[in-house]
């Protein structure tokens, strides 16, 4: 099954896809801005022939969902019904942290680490919840 990883965000919202073996996560793009949001993700599910979403739910360090995880919910309630396909929810808490420690290994300017931290963050997102669906 085809995945898109969603790493949603009020400025920028990052994307990332698995292969069809579901073992390995991928950044794909980031998109700006939250104008026809989910036009755009349909139009990249479509090409990617995507099956499934995976949203990162940004819980408190505690486990608790506090207003952002809400926003996240609601976004994916609507994206599942825009899309007519399964929204999956994973836990985002160290996903960002991640990404930042894997981007400063990479030799890029601080322009294209900021640019492409939301896209690895999905990507993050995405393999924890392939790891945990192998049973990893």
């Amino acid at each position: 099954m085809r995945y898109l990883a969603i790493d949603y965000g009020m400025k920028r919202t990052g994307l990332a896809v698995c292969d069809a073996g579901e073992t390995i996560a991928s950044p794909l793009a980031v998109v700006q801005g939250h104008k026809d949001l989910i036009q755009r993700i349909r139009r990249i599910a479509t090409s990617e022939g995507i099956e499934a979403v995976v949203l990162g739910l940004p819980l408190n360090m505690d486990g608790t969902e506090g207003p952002q995880a809400k926003l996240v919910r609601n976004f994916g309630k609507e994206l599942g019904r825009q899309l007519g396909i399964p929204v999956h929810f994973q836990d985002e808490r160290l996903s960002s942290f991640e990404a930042e420690q894997r981007i400063l290994e990479m030799d890029l300017s601080r322009a294209k680490k900021k640019e492409r931290l939301d896209a690895l963050a999905a990507a993050d997102i995405l393999q924890t919840f392939l790891d945990q669906k192998a049973g990893g």
